[in-house]
C-alpha cells in the first residue's frame, strides 16, 4: 500500500433521487484513466494472487500465460487492460482499482492492521487482504454498518472530503428523548464543547429513543459528540448509507460485496 493510502486509511443501497453531491465532473476510473504497461509479477500481485515472492515462482514455473503464450520472466511488461492473462488455465480479470462495501460489526477496528485487535481487513478473504485495500473514512470500534473499502485514493478523497459534501446517514439509539429542538440545533450547525464548529446536519426523530442523523463531514466521533452536546448520549450507532448507497438488508454483519459502477454513482448522489 502506498504511503498516501496508509494515511487515508488511518485518518481514516436504495433508489437514486437527486443530483450528484458536490461531485461535478466526477469521472469513474474504468472510463478514462490511462493504463500503463506493467510488470507481469506486479499485475498478479495487484490481483491478490499471492505474495510477490510466490508470484515470481509461479511465473518462472510456466504456470502463467499471456495472450495464449507461456511467460516465464516476471519482469515482462504487459498492458493488463488488453492482455488475456491465464494462471493454471484459469483466466484472471484485471482491474486497476477495486471497490467493496462491508457491513462492519461492532468490536472491529477501522484500520488496515493492528497487532492486538481485529481489523476490518481481517474480515476479508486472504486474496483481498493482499490487494492493498483500505477503509474509506472510519467507523468507531463500537459503531456498526456501512463501510467502503478501496485501493483508489482519489475516490476515497472525494467520499471523505467535506468539499464534496457526501452525505453519511446514521441510526442512533440514545439516552433521553430526541425532540424538535434537537433537530433545529442540528440544522443550525452545532458548536461542540471544545469549540468545534459543525456543519448544518439533519436529525430526524424515528422513535422514543431513536433518531436518524445525516452529516456531510467526518470529524472525530462527530455524531456521538453532537448528540451528547444535546444531552442525548449515544447507546448504539449504525451507519445506514453513504450518499444514496444504502446498506443492503441481506448483507450480514461481517459480510462484504464488490461494488459496480451503478453503486459508485450512488455514492455521489443525494437520497
Amino acid at each position: 500500500m502506498s504511503r498516501k493510502n496508509r494515511r487515508l486509511s488511518r485518518r481514516s443501497s436504495s433508489s437514486v433521487t437527486g443530483a450528484p453531491a458536490g461531485a461535478a465532473g466526477l469521472i469513474f476510473p474504468s472510463e478514462v484513466r490511462a493504463v500503463e504497461t506493467m510488470r507481469l509479477d506486479k499485475v498478479l500481485c495487484d490481483l491478490g494472487t499471492a505474495p510477490r515472492s510466490e508470484v515470481k515462482k509461479m511465473i518462472r514455473a510456466g504456470r502463467v500465460c499471456v495472450d495464449g503464450r507461456p511467460v516465464t520472466a516476471p519482469e515482462t511488461k504487459i498492458d493488463p487492460s488488453a492482455a488475456s492473462i491465464m494462471l493454471d488455465g484459469e483466466r484472471l480479470a484485471w482491474k486497476k482499482y477495486h471497490y467493496y462495501m462491508l457491513n462492519k460489526p461492532a468490536g472491529v477496528l477501522t484500520a488496515t492492521e493492528d497487532r492486538r485487535q481485529k481489523t476490518v481487513l481481517d474480515l476479508l478473504t486472504p486474496q483481498l487482504q493482499r490487494m492493498g485495500l483500505f477503509p474509506v473514512g472510519r467507523l468507531d470500534r463500537d459503531t456498526r454498518g456501512l463501510l467502503l473499502l478501496t485501493d483508489d485514493g482519489d475516490f476515497a478523497h472525494r467520499v471523505i472530503s467535506p468539499k464534496f459534501a457526501v452525505e453519511k446517514r446514521y441510526n442512533a439509539r440514545v439516552e433521553g428523548i430526541p425532540d424538535e429542538a434537537d433537530a433545529a440545533a442540528f440544522a443550525e450547525g452545532l458548536v461542540l464543547g471544545d469549540g468545534t464548529q459543525c456543519r448544518p446536519a439533519r436529525l430526524e426523530i424515528t422513535g422514543t429513543d431513536r433518531c436518524s442523523v445525516t452529516v456531510t463531514e467526518g470529524k472525530y466521533h462527530q455524531v456521538k459528540r453532537m448528540l451528547s452536546s444535546r444531552g442525548k448520549p449515544v447507546v448504539e450507532l449504525k451507519r445506514l448509507s453513504i450518499g444514496a448507497l444504502s446498506l443492503p438488508d441481506d448483507l450480514a454483519e461481517g459480510a462484504f460485496r464488490e461494488l459496480d459502477e451503478e453503486d459508485l454513482c450512488r455514492v455521489f448522489m443525494v437520497r
